[in-house]
C-alpha cells in the first residue's frame, strides 16, 4: 500500500508540472483567477485530486506519521463580499480519502481474562501499533477564499470528519501495565472525529485549472467510543492537490 501512495504523489506531481508547461503556453499573460470575476451570476465548482501528509506533534504522538489520497470537491456558495485584502467568497465543500495510512511505533501487550473467582490469565505479549491502514472523509469544510491576486487566492478554513481503521487506532496499554487504572484490555476504536483547521492557497495557472497547497492542524479523537481515548491531540499535515474548475 506503501508503494501505492509513492506512486499516486509521483503521477500527481509529473501531471501537475505538464499542466504548469502547456498553460504557460497557451495563457502567456492575463487574469486567471475567477475570484476576479463577477460571481453573482456564475458561482463555481471545484473537483480535484488530492494528496496529503504529516506528522505527529505532541509529545508522545511526535513518531507518528500520516499518508493519505484522495478526491476535493467544493461549491462557491456566495460572490465575493467585502472590501480591501479581506474580500473574498464562502465555499462549502468534502474530501473523500480511500486511501489513509498512518505509521506508529510497535510495543508489547497482553490480553488478560479475570473469570469470577479465578486469578488473572494472561497471553504472552503481542505485537501492536505500526501501520494502521482505513478510510477518511471530511464531509463539512467551510472555506473563505480570498479574492486574491492574477493568479493566486489564499484560503481559510474549519472541518470536520471521520476516520474508520482495520485496526483500533491508536495502540494503546503496554507491558507491564497497570491493571488497576488501565486494565490490560483497555482499547481505543476503529472510528475517529477529525477536527481541523487550516490554511492554503490556489495557483491558477489556467481560467479553469488550479494548483492547491495546504496545511492542517488536525485533531484525531475517538471522542471515547472505546475504552480509552489516547487520540492525537495534534497533528501538522500538508496538501497537494489539482483542481478543476466549472
Amino acid at each position: 500500500m506503501q508503494h501505492i501512495a509513492t506512486a499516486t504523489i509521483w503521477v500527481l506531481a509529473l501531471l501537475f508540472s505538464a499542466a504548469r508547461f502547456t498553460s504557460a503556453q497557451a495563457i502567456a499573460s492575463g487574469d486567471t483567477n475567477p475570484f476576479h470575476q463577477d460571481l453573482s451570476s456564475h458561482l463555481p465548482f471545484e473537483i480535484g485530486a488530492i494528496a496529503q501528509g504529516g506528522v505527529g506533534l505532541t509529545q508522545g504522538r511526535n513518531d507518528f506519521k500520516f499518508l493519505m489520497a484522495g478526491v476535493h470537491a467544493g461549491k462557491v456558495i456566495t460572490p465575493n463580499m467585502g472590501r480591501g485584502p479581506l474580500r473574498g467568497n464562502f465555499e462549502l465543500a468534502a474530501e473523500v480519502f480511500p486511501f489513509w495510512q498512518s505509521y506508529t511505533p510497535k510495543f508489547q501487550r497482553p490480553f488478560c481474562t479475570n473469570p469470577p473467582g479465578t486469578p488473572p490469565q494472561c497471553t504472552a505479549p503481542y505485537t501492536v501499533g505500526g501501520t494502521f491502514t482505513g478510510a477518511s472523509i471530511t464531509p463539512a469544510i467551510f472555506r473563505w477564499n480570498l479574492a486574491g491576486t492574477r493568479r493566486f487566492s489564499f484560503w481559510g478554513q474549519a472541518a470536520g470528519g471521520l476516520i474508520w481503521t482495520n485496526h483500533k487506532y491508536p495502540a494503546y496499554g503496554g507491558f507491564p501495565y497497570d491493571s488497576q487504572n488501565d486494565g490490560p484490555n483497555a482499547d481505543a476504536s476503529v472510528w475517529n472525529f477529525t477536527p481541523q483547521g487550516g490554511i492554503g492557497v490556489h495557483y491558477f495557472f489556467h481560467p479553469r485549472r488550479s494548483i492547491d497547497f495546504g496545511a492542517n492542524g488536525i485533531h484525531i479523537s475517538s471522542a471515547s467510543l472505546g475504552d480509552r481515548n489516547p487520540g492525537v491531540n495534534a497533528s501538522l499535515q500538508f496538501s497537494l492537490g489539482y483542481t478543476w474548475w466549472k
